[in-house]
C-alpha cells in the first residue's frame, strides 16, 4: 500500500467521529461516546496490521511491533481527543501518521533491532476536566492518583465516575515507571500551531523546546442585583473588573513579547437582567522563558486587583496548572535533523512552540522529540486548522525515516 493511500484511508475513516454538524469542529472529549469511537478506531488499526494491542492502567492505548519487553523501544503517536469544536489535525495527525509510517516501513522491507510502537495518550487536551495531558501525566507520575480522582467536569462528574461509565477501572490509574523504562525514544508528530514553516516554505520541521505555560483562574466576586433598578454608583459589578483585566492581559503580553488569553468564562447567576455576583475567568499565558512569563502573569494579577478594588469586588487567583520550559533531548533532536538531512543539503528548520504536548510531559522521564507538519493557515484549536495532504504525506515519510534510523541502530 502506498504511503498516501494508507494515510488517506485512515484519515477518511477517522474524520466523521465526534464532528459537530453545525460548527464543523470536533467534540472528542475524554471518556465520552466520541472518545470511545476513537479508541475503537485505534484498536482496529492495530489489530488489522497484526500489531500487539495493549491498554495501560491509565487508559492510554499502545500498538506494538516487536516485543515490548525487549526494551529501548522507539515509540510514535499523539492523541485523538480534541478541544471544544477543535480542528481535525491537532493530535490525530500524529496517530494516523504513526500507523502510516509503519505501513511505509513495511513497504520498504525495513528491518529493526528494536521494538516499535504507536501510542494514543488519553485526555491530552483537558477539555472535559480542565487539566491537560492527564494520560501522560499519570504515566510519568506528574499527577497523583488523589489529584486525578478530584478532577471534575462542568456537570459535576468526577474523573473516576466518567472512567467507570466508559468501562475502565479508575482505581488502577497511577505512575507507570516500568512502561516508561521500556522506551528508548518517543517521537511525536504534530501539525504546527503557527505559520513558521509556511513562512520558510518547509513541509516539516523539528521542535527545539516548549515554552513555559500555565493556566490561572481569576475569581471576581461582587454583589448580585437587579440590572434595571440598581444605580450604576451602587453596583459591585465584577464583570467590569474582569473586562478590564482581559484588556490588561493583552497589553502586558504585547509589551513582553509573550501571549496571554482569557478564553473561558463562567458567570453567576448568569441572567440577562442580573448584575453578576461572580465572574470566573481562566487565563492561559505562555512565553519563551520563565522570567518573561512571570512578569506577564504578575502584571496581569496586579492590574486585576486594582480593577477589583476600584469596583468594590473581591479577587482570588488560583494557579490551576503549570509546565516549565521543556528542552527536548538535544542528542535525539540532532539525530532527527541528521536523519532527515541525510545525503542532502537540507537543513531542517528547528522551531520552538508555545503549545503543550504529551512529548513535553514525558521529556522529564525519557528522551523525546517532535516533528511539525506545515500549517498554512497558522490556525489551531479551530475547524480552520489545516495541513495539505502532500505535506501530511511528507510528514509520514519523514517520521518513517526517523523511526527506521532510530530503531535499526
Amino acid at each position: 500500500m502506498r504511503t498516501g493511500q494508507s494515510f488517506h484511508e485512515m484519515w477518511r475513516d477517522l474524520a466523521p467521529i465526534g464532528r459537530h454538524a453545525e460548527s464543523g469542529g470536533y467534540r472528542r472529549f475524554a471518556w465520552t461516546p466520541a472518545d470511545a469511537e476513537c479508541r475503537a478506531w485505534f484498536e482496529e488499526q492495530a489489530r488489522s496490521r497484526g500489531l500487539s494491542y495493549e491498554l495501560d492502567r491509565n487508559g492510554n492505548q499502545w500498538a506494538w511491533l516487536g516485543d515490548p519487553a525487549a526494551g529501548d523501544a522507539v515509540v510514535a503517536g499523539s492523541h485523538l481527543d480534541s478541544v471544544p469544536d477543535g480542528g481535525a489535525f491537532d493530535g490525530p495527525l500524529g496517530v494516523v501518521s504513526a500507523f502510516a509510517a509503519l505501513d511505509e516501513l513495511r513497504r520498504r522491507g525495513a528491518r529493526f533491532g528494536k521494538p516499535l510502537a504507536v501510542v494514543n495518550f488519553g485526555d491530552e487536551e483537558g477539555a472535559r476536566f480542565g487539566l491537560a495531558c492527564v494520560g501522560s501525566r499519570l504515566t510519568a507520575g506528574q499527577l497523583t492518583v488523589e489529584q486525578a480522582h478530584r478532577l471534575t467536569d462542568g456537570d459535576g462528574t468526577t474523573l473516576p465516575r466518567a472512567m467507570e461509565a466508559a468501562g475502565y477501572d479508575p482505581d488502577a490509574i497511577g505512575p507507570d515507571p516500568e512502561r516508561l523504562a521500556r522506551i528508548g525514544a518517543f517521537v511525536e508528530l504534530h501539525v504546527e500551531q503557527g505559520r513558521a514553516l509556511d513562512l520558510t516554505g518547509d513541509p516539516v520541521g523539528v521542535a527545539s523546546a516548549i515554552w513555559p505555560h500555565g493556566r490561572w483562574r481569576f475569581d471576581f466576586r461582587g454583589e448580585a442585583n437587579h440590572a434595571g433598578t440598581t444605580r450604576l454608583a451602587d453596583r459591585r459589578d465584577p464583570m467590569l473588573s474582569y473586562a478590564e483585566t482581559v484588556l490588561a492581559a493583552r497589553r502586558e503580553a504585547e509589551l513582553a513579547g509573550a501571549v496571554a488569553t482569557f478564553g473561558k468564562i463562567a458567570v453567576e447567576p448568569n441572567g440577562v437582567n442580573a448584575i453578576p455576583s461572580l465572574v470566573r475567568g481562566w487565563l492561559d499565558s505562555r512565553a519563551a522563558d520563565q522570567a518573561t512569563l512571570d512578569t506577564v502573569v504578575t502584571a496581569v494579577e496586579k492590574a486585576a486587583r486594582a480593577y477589583a478594588g476600584a469596583h468594590g469586588a473581591d479577587l482570588d487567583v488560583v494557579r490551576e496548572s503549570f509546565t516549565p520550559v521543556v528542552e527536548f533531548d538535544h542528542a535525539l533532536r540532532d539525530e532527527l535533523a541528521r536523519i532527515l538531512g541525510h545525503d542532502t543539503d537540507l537543513k531542517v528548520p528547528v522551531l520552538g512552540t508555545g503549545a503543550g504536548h504529551d512529548a513535553g510531559i514525558l521529556a522529564g522521564s525519557i528522551p523525546t522529540a517532535m516533528l511539525f507538519v506545515r500549517n498554512p493557515t497558522g490556525v489551531s484549536h479551530s475547524p480552520a486548522e489545516f495541513a495539505a495532504e502532500d505535506d501530511c504525506v511528507a510528514g509520514v515519510r519523514a517520521l518513517a525515516d526517523v523511526l527506521e534510523g532510530l530503531a535499526r541502530t
